[in-house]
């Protein structure tokens, strides 16, 4: 854009304004790109506040979901913690066999 301004060809003070208003456009291109960022960046908080804001009750319900998770867990190991589990395991899964009372006398 400099090369546009100034000339080869021009006087002295043909090529001092063409430096200051090139300079000046510079500093304005500058100023306009900081303003807009300022912009985005505060569009972007506020955005986020909003979000945040409204998934509050979203989150709570996650945490007591998670909670109560939490106590079926605890309450299931204790529901098993005397119970001896004899079998094979396959793979990760547990194959049990069910004697019922009939088949315990016969042995």
């Amino acid at each position: 854009m400099a090369r546009l301004l100034i000339s080869p060809s021009s006087n002295p003070l043909q090529r001092l304004i063409g430096l200051i208003v090139t300079a000046a456009l510079i500093v304005l291109g500058l100023m306009f790109s900081v303003v807009l960022l300022a912009v985005i960046a505060l569009v972007g908080v506020i955005g986020g506040g909003y979000l945040w804001w409204k998934t509050r009750a979203l989150r709570r319900q996650m945490r007591q979901m998670q909670l109560q998770r939490m106590d079926a867990e605890q309450s299931f190991g204790e529901v098993f913690k005397d119970e001896v589990f004899e079998g094979e395991i396959i793979e990760g899964e547990v194959v049990r066999k069910m004697v019922s009372m009939d088949e315990k006398g016969e042995r």
